[in-house]
């Protein structure tokens, strides 16, 4: 499990493309008391870190993880979003993820605002009817709370820390970013629907 507080951001050394995998090895920003198997959130996706050399980690991606996250466009020398999974007593200060990602969304628009930056998101019709103003939505592994929605789009108000610790920053119109909706949520939604169907049938 994970809290959607980033930790910091790790950098892309290298991408081995196998038959079936792809590994990547990363630099993470901290790796004290980090072990072989252990659960890492790499932009919003659960991984395994599969070997621990100093700060450098590798970790063995599958095909579907590729496609259904940004992950596989990830290019060497860039810069991700990590956590490290939540221990028994440390302080939730976001919502609970599972680095289960549920979808990918398009930054559509970018606009700064004082010091912090402006976002909406173009969210995927599956995924729509999660979206909320004042909900929960993690995005590229960031916990953040969603502004206004309208037609397909939520938006996000980033304050100047979360810019300064997060690949935010970086991001441009157009680029993709990994969703994960609260299972809270989910599971409000998936209930309202089986009782609305109970009620017609």
């Amino acid at each position: 499990m994970f809290t959607g507080i980033i930790q910091g951001t790790g950098t892309v050394l290298s991408i081995v493309e196998k038959q079936s995998i792809h590994t990547l090895q990363l630099q993470l920003p901290n790796t004290t008391h980090l072990e072989t198997g252990a659960s890492v959130s790499i932009d919003g996706v659960c991984l395994t870190a599969a070997s621990i050399q100093d700060s450098v980690v590798d970790f063995d991606v599958i095909s579907e993880t590729l496609a259904r996250t940004t992950l596989g466009q990830l290019t060497v020398g860039q810069q991700v979003n990590v956590e490290r999974s939540l221990k028994f007593g440390d302080e939730i200060g976001g919502h609970l993820l599972s680095g289960h990602v549920m979808a990918s969304g398009i930054l559509h628009s970018k606009i700064e605002n004082g010091e912090g930056i402006d976002y909406t998101v173009l969210v995927p019709v599956n995924v729509r009817k999660y979206v909320m103003e004042k909900g929960y939505i993690a995005v590229d592994g960031i916990s953040l709370t969603i502004g206004e929605v309208h037609e397909g789009t939520f938006s996000l108000h980033i304050i100047p820390e979360t810019l300064r610790l997060t690949t935010l920053v970086d991001k441009e119109v157009g680029d993709a970013v990994n969703l994960e909706i609260d299972s809270t949520t989910q599971t409000i939604v998936a209930t309202v629907e089986r009782v609305l169907e109970e009620k017609r049938s």
